[in-house]
């Protein structure tokens, strides 16, 4: 990515501006190990593999009675009992032939069984119990069945999920490879901010930015510094980028990169690093902006609220989470009838606030009516985002695809 020319009046097309930026990714972060209470939303940072075969032995899937099924007619019969299993059980018990022995829920198959029958399908009477005729293998895990030893089952640069977390539990790993978590300076832009608690002056607003999108952040994985808010002024920008820039790993800055005579961020950028990427093709959000300050990667939002998390969730999202060793960065949409009309074509794609509706012939998306770049209402009433493509119109019940915020925020 060469730095830009930010006079030109030329848009960079959303899925190029995400490729230039993946291109610019920094190096996979350092490794560290932390414990198996501490891993759930890390990033792994080897592949997990099974140290055993899991189950480690046949064992039963049910509470009931372990027997051959050479033994039981196929109609049911009576056997003699003979023995009891429990979970964690090590005796490593014997069955003898034409019994049946009672057993439990993950208790080892005494050997010799080859089928459980569940206690429902029992009635015990004295030293024996009549049982339903059951299949070979009923009801019985077999050794292994889950995965073998040496199997790969979790992938490095996967975020470790609570299931994710539970499988390198059951297989005893009690300290976890995991990338260290990016830690990122971000600062809002503008005289007019105040912090919620406070009391506005006339011409005064509360920095609704910095806590949307440190709680974006953070739902990513990443650490965040309150950088504070930047005066409407080049030397202080300057003086406050220069200072995060040698303690953090990303800048996230929101305003004060549009055209506006206050707008300060762009050339404070280039006079201390270069200047990338400016102005996106995207509704809302255009004036995006990416470069470095003295070496550190800087992402420059616009700083009205909506557009500001917009771009923060569709074109930072896979550059901070690349940074964070994350494999899969690229969220999944999914293909739904549009259920309305959309007869203006624009020279951006827009990303419409929209929920979804059960209609005759299946789901079909409809916006929300508060879309403006500075209305936070719309995505808080919103499911997800509807994309609607450079220069294109819709009619109600054409395929249009969908973007769950689900996919967006981890």
């Amino acid at each position: 990515m060469s730095a830009c020319d930010c006079a030109t009046g030329q848009l960079q097309p959303v899925d190029q501006a995400i490729a230039a930026l993946l291109a610019q990714a920094p190096p996979l972060p350092a490794v560290e190990q932390v414990s198996i209470h501490d891993c759930a939303g890390r990033v792994l940072a080897e592949v997990a593999h099974a140290p055993r075969p899991m189950p480690a032995w046949d064992n039963s899937a049910m509470d009931g009675y372990a027997l051959r099924a050479a033994d039981l007619p196929a109609e049911g019969g009576w056997l003699p009992l003979a023995g009891r299993v429990a979970a964690g059980d090590t005796r490593g018990q014997r069955l003898r032939a034409g019994h049946a022995s009672r057993i439990f829920t993950g208790a080892p198959l005494p050997h010799g069984a080859d089928t459980v029958v569940a206690q429902e399908q029992a009635r015990v009477e004295g030293d024996r119990v009549w049982l339903e005729g059951a299949p070979l293998g009923n009801h019985v895990r077999r050794r292994g069945e889950e995965f073998s030893a040496g199997d790969p089952l979790l992938a490095a640069g996967q975020r470790l999920r609570p299931q994710d977390v539970g499988l390198l539990a059951s297989l005893g790993i009690a300290n976890v490879p995991v990338y260290r978590p990016l830690r990122v300076a971000l600062l809002s832009s503008g005289n007019e901010l105040r912090d919620p608690g406070e009391e506005l002056a006339p011409g005064q607003i509360y920095n609704a930015n910095y806590f949307s999108l440190s709680a974006l952040l953070r739902g990513w994985g990443c650490e965040v510094d309150d950088g504070g808010v930047l005066a409407d002024e080049l030397l202080a920008s300057r003086d406050a980028l220069s200072v995060v820039a040698a303690e953090w790993d990303l800048i996230m800055t929101s305003g004060g990169v549009s055209v506006g005579e206050e707008d300060h961020l762009k050339q404070a950028v280039r006079d201390l690093g270069q200047l990338h990427l400016w102005r996106l093709a995207i509704q809302p959000g255009k004036p995006f902006a990416f470069g470095y300050v003295a070496g550190t990667p800087w992402l420059g939002l616009p700083g009205n609220p909506m557009a500001a998390l917009l771009t923060a969730m569709v074109v930072a999202r896979p550059f901070i989470l690349r940074a964070q060793g994350r494999e899969q960065i690229l969220p999944q949409t999914v293909p739904v009838a549009a259920g309305f009309d959309w007869p203006k074509a624009n020279r951006r794609r827009q990303y419409l606030r929209a929920n979804l509706r059960y209609a005759e012939g299946g789901l079909c998306a409809v916006p929300v009516t508060r879309q403006g770049s500075a209305m936070l209402t719309g995505a808080c009433l919103a499911e997800g985002l509807i994309i609607v493509e450079v220069n294109r119109t819709l009619r109600e019940g054409e395929t249009v695809e969908f973007l769950p915020f689900s996919e967006l925020l981890s």
